[in-house]
């Protein structure tokens, strides 16, 4: 039975069904089911008190037949290796479905940085590069910020790994400030792969999205910039948001400048003037054309998933949905964005910094917004296509297409 509490177990079923579907070999399928190589890593912290804190960390390269690594690093409370394997996976298939020369990796730290100083801070990304920097490079694992980690973060750690190599390595880390070798456009990228991606889907359903109804499941970077960008490149009005504390609705839209300035001030949504309270849960279940899950893994399952009346579900979140509640809504005709192809905007200008560095010759935000649209654009289409030729639900038609992807580049290479 599947342990829909365990991302990775997910994660490996998932694959197993495309694996069926596209007749692989057991060599192949075998390889795809489980990481290529792990580092697990002990932390010590000098603390601000003088006393030593030890962090447990990890490192997943999950498959880098098409290139080197690429994945986000998370500094969360709750972190476990079996999260980041099913991250590294997703990441994997992630690369591959938006057709970009890169395997997938992850990180994380188990640790909840909201309890430590600025400094304490800084040393912990520095003793993980300390640690995991044996592994990393331009050319074979390039991690970018995730859950809890800043551009700052990764100045910090691109200094430390240059420190480590004795000269500047700059490519080594994406997601950095600009004047470190960042890309324009990174900051919202997640969100804005998910907008474009929710416009395609919009235009195949027909569905015109002007004054459309949204809701959004968390209220971090991609959930607050899908919520402006949503306002400005759809004209879709945000009904409903939440946060980790709980949601709010207002039945005649919620202004993005007034909230955003409300949650800096606050540190929620909650106590929004004019709006109602409301929770996750229900957030979830609202009568909205468009929601995007932009929280953490498994919101929406069998238990909830009859209950979700949107028409389209925008995944900016990793894992939101499981396999399960996958099938559910399939059935009750709701047109899922499945994660790895909806919030793909990140790891594509990932990818244009990596370019950029390499050369050392950096875009305008006009060329780099232009190349993403035509990266996600062209993706969404591949995944459209494939869901009705194999008449599968939008996920398994992103497993398809990215497995497919990744198989033939192993079995080119000789590994199968």
């Amino acid at each position: 039975m599947l342990d829909t509490s365990n991302p990775f177990a997910i994660a490996q079923r998932q694959l197993d069904e495309a694996a069926a579907i596209l007749n692989l070999d057991d060599a192949t399928h075998q390889m795809l089911r489980w990481p290529l190589r792990e580092l697990h890593v002990t932390l010590p912290v000098r603390m601000d008190d003088g006393s030593t804190q030890v962090f447990r960390g990890f490192r997943v390269q999950y498959n880098d037949a098409r290139g080197a690594t690429k994945g986000g690093l998370r500094f969360h409370p709750d972190e476990t290796i079996d999260t980041v394997r099913a991250l590294a996976a997703w990441m994997t298939w992630k690369t591959a479905v938006v057709d970009i020369p890169l395997g997938g990796g992850k990180g994380g730290v188990v640790c909840n940085p909201k309890e430590l100083s600025p400094t304490e801070l800084e040393r912990l990304s520095r003793a993980y590069i300390r640690q995991v920097g044996r592994v990393l490079g331009p050319e074979k694992d390039v991690p970018a910020p995730d859950v809890y980690t800043t551009p700052q973060v990764m100045a910090w750690m691109a200094d430390e790994f240059s420190f480590m190599q004795g000269n500047n390595q700059f490519g080594v880390i994406t997601g950095k400030p600009l004047s470190l070798g960042g890309s324009a456009g990174r900051g919202d990228a997640t969100a804005r792969g998910g907008i474009l991606t929710a416009r395609a889907a919009a235009s195949a359903l027909g569905l015109d999205l002007v004054g459309a109804t949204a809701a959004i499941q968390g209220y971090g970077n991609a959930g607050s910039f899908a919520h402006q960008l949503g306002v400005e490149m759809l004209g879709i009005k945000v009904v409903a948001v939440s946060d980790s504390r709980g949601g709010i609705y207002a039945q005649s839209g919620l202004d993005y400048a007034d909230l955003l300035r409300h949650k800096q001030s606050s540190g929620s949504v909650l106590g929004f003037p004019g709006a109602l309270s409301l929770t996750n849960e229900e957030l979830l279940e609202l009568d909205v054309v468009v929601l995007f899950p932009s929280a953490l893994e498994n919101t929406i399952t069998e238990t909830n998933a009859e209950d979700i009346k949107a028409k389209i579900v925008a995944e900016l979140a990793n894992g939101p949905t499981t396999p399960n509640a996958d099938a559910i809504l399939h059935e009750k005709g709701v047109y899922v964005i499945p994660d790895f192809l909806c919030n793909a905007g990140g790891v594509t200008v990932s990818y244009f910094e990596m370019v950029q560095n390499a050369y050392g010759y950096y875009w305008p935000l006009e060329m780099v917004r232009e190349r993403l649209d035509k990266t996600m654009t062209a993706a969404f289409h591949a995944v459209h296509q494939a869901a009705q030729d194999h008449k599968v639900h939008n996920r398994m038609a992103a497993y398809l297409v990215a497995v497919a992807r990744v198989a033939e580049v192993m079995q080119l290479r000789g590994w199968v």
